[in-house]
């Protein structure tokens, strides 16, 4: 039983560790440059410090799982990596929380701010902050359901549950 905890929890922290890389990639490979009114601007990951947090909060994590994935279920640590897991979760939902916002702003402007979209004028760099949103959204899930495999496997035998 557990080595089928362990294979499940590799498996969750492989497909999480896949979502953070593709969303650090997708999302630092973005760039896009338009003319307007004769003036050129470049859209660019790094214009944005809440695209900067998201890449750095990503990496963060994808550092921390590939650790994770190493480290052995024996170790004393590796009940510190629960606790370590949800601190991850967090870092992932504000860091998408903080890229979203941003991204919606340039999607939709704010006209109370007087700030127009720029989606029009630079369709790519919009699709591509999009698609690393999703795959940070799909880390965030993936980790939320790590959290709850890893709070079950601690617990239930501190209680006494079979699972």
């Amino acid at each position: 039983m557990a080595k089928t905890k362990r294979v499940i929890t590799i498996l969750l922290r492989l497909l999480a560790l896949g979502a953070t890389v593709a969303a650090v990639v997708v999302m630092v490979t973005t760039h896009e440059t338009a003319n307007v009114l004769n003036l050129t601007f470049k859209a660019k990951y790094d214009n944005t410090p809440s695209f900067k947090y998201f890449v750095i909060a990503e990496a963060i994590v994808s550092c921390y799982t590939l650790i994770a994935i190493i480290l052995s279920s024996k170790s004393l640590l590796w009940r510190l990596m629960v606790i370590l897991d949800v601190f991850m979760a967090a870092l992932l939902t504000s860091s998408i929380s903080a890229a979203l916002a941003i991204a919606y702003v340039g999607k939709k402007g704010n006209s109370h701010a007087g700030w127009l979209p720029i989606c029009g004028q630079v369709p790519k760099f919009c699709d591509k902050v999009t698609g690393s949103l999703i795959a940070g959204f799909a880390a965030a899930i993936i980790y939320m359901l790590l959290c709850l495999y890893s709070l079950h496997a601690v617990l239930s035998p501190l209680l006494g549950v079979k699972p």
